[in-house]
């Protein structure tokens, strides 16, 4: 891997572009390559729209809210097109892969290109004329950029992402991704490490290793299967660039979490001891409609063995509320799971039917709006006195602690997270961004554990 300016590069006489990024983590990874391939291609990032000659939207498809989020964008793009002659607008990521041509049918965009066709933006930039916009989105089997050295866009320094993967293979009924970013495909762990070891260089003390099913990730090794490496093998590869540099990683899957990362995550101690386990649904019948692959007594097994091995373990996880057909009791069984894992936070969302998936061909989306939302509000109620309880059991408990920044509410305070995940804020008692620093937590709300440094 070609070691690349960690920063985004200034220059006042090479044209702008100007990035806005929607949805996952890997979409904000996504956009640091996308922004490493335009800077060889002689750009500079801007941060201010009205100055920028390219403007690109980074765009995910999970849910209906977020795609109705960029046309709204785009409305405010073609007012930069009246403004401003020669500006150009680009729809990139999932939502570009899914919509395609119809994109460049609002008139306002000129560039359309999915997930695997990054590569390719400056030259479908340079083809870009008045009549005649540039769309490429055809997916890989091959493509990870792992050659790729991202240009860092965060703020603090302290954290960054590495993409291990590309595209699933799960095909749950509900999901888009297997149709917006391909089939499943393993990065090269030696670039892995690399990137890895380029972060720690420049500074950066926390990597996160992003895949949509981080545990099926399986390197096979072109001249030697003896040299093959699971995930519980590039966990510990990254784990033994610095003792100094926390590991973290996302998303796992309940059917394919091993004992083997179980296990590793113990024995290294700068490997975060946090797992976010999506359950979606606490219903047998939901999780086989759902296609996850997996049983509630299967789901409540992994956590057992989680805790099991690593006691103070966060879990946190994703819930869906109103998938197709989910009756009364789905939906109390989805509350009676959550109350007995009693995970440490959860991302909860109602269910958004997606065109073209498996669910959206077979299932009709027959739960009525009202239904949704008042079951959603019941599992955001339950997941905030969840949240508080788990909180509460840190009070008075050293936790060592990487922090991240300044405090929005007092700028004399600072925070961080430990290595269950959980937020801590403490007064900066002249410590700073990147340090680690041991606090002891003293009362906590459902979000944040109040803290003072020892």
């Amino acid at each position: 891997m070609m070691v690349k300016s960690i920063k985004p590069i200034k220059d006042e006489t090479r044209p702008k572009v100007y990035i806005e990024t929607y949805g996952c983590q890997m979409n904000v990874n996504d956009s640091e390559v996308i922004l490493s391939i335009l800077q060889d291609a002689g750009y500079v990032l801007t941060e201010k729209m009205d100055e920028a000659s390219l403007i690109l939207a980074n765009t995910c498809s999970i849910r209906d809210n977020a795609e109705q989020r960029i046309w709204g964008r785009i409305e405010q793009f073609r007012l930069q097109k009246r403004r401003r002659e020669g500006v150009i607008i680009g729809i990139v990521g999932c939502m570009a892969e899914r919509l395609k041509e119809k994109l460049l049918d609002t008139h306002v965009v000129d560039l359309v290109a999915g997930p695997d066709s990054y590569r390719s933006l400056p030259g479908l930039i340079s083809r870009i004329a008045p009549d005649s916009p540039q769309i490429d989105v055809l997916l890989s089997h091959e493509e990870t950029y792992a050659d790729i050295s991202p240009v860092r866009m965060d703020r603090n320094g302290v954290s960054a992402f590495i993409s291990i993967m590309r595209g699933c293979n799960n095909v749950c009924s509900y999901c888009v991704v297997p149709y917006t970013r391909g089939a499943e495909r393993s990065r090269d762990p030696y670039t892995i490490v690399r990137e890895a070891e380029e972060l720690f260089a420049n500074g950066y003390r926390e990597v996160c290793l992003l895949g949509q099913n981080v545990d099926s990730y399986y390197w096979k090794d072109p001249a030697t299967a003896d040299r093959n490496v699971n995930f519980a093998g590039l966990l510990e590869m990254v784990a033994k660039v610095s003792p100094e540099m926390r590991v973290r990683f996302s998303t796992s899957h309940p059917k394919d979490i091993s004992d083997e990362v179980i296990y590793t995550m113990a024995v290294y101690d700068n490997i975060c001891k946090h797992i976010h386990l999506p359950v979606q649904s606490g219903s047998n019948a939901m999780l086989e409609k759902m296609r996850r692959k997996y049983t509630r007594e299967w789901y409540l097994e992994r956590v057992s063995k989680i805790r099991s091995v690593i006691p103070d373990c966060g879990i946190t996880t994703d819930v869906i509320a109103g998938f197709c057909g989910e009756t009364e009791q789905d939906h109390r069984d989805t509350l009676s799971l959550m109350e007995e894992v009693c995970f440490d936070g959860a991302f909860m969302f109602q269910y958004s039917e997606r065109p073209g998936t498996l669910a959206a061909r077979k299932y009709p989306d027959d739960v009525p709006d009202e239904v949704k939302t008042a079951r959603l509000n019941e599992i955001i109620a339950l997941q905030n006195r969840m949240s508080l309880k788990s909180n509460e059991k840190e009070i008075g408990k050293r936790l060592t602690v990487l922090i991240e920044g300044v405090s929005k509410r007092n700028s004399g305070e600072l925070f961080g997270r430990a290595g269950n995940n959980k937020v801590c804020v403490f007064p900066a008692c002249g410590h700073h961004v990147g340090e680690y620093v041991t606090v002891e937590v003293t009362s906590c709300t459902s979000a944040t554990l109040i803290s003072k440094t020892v």
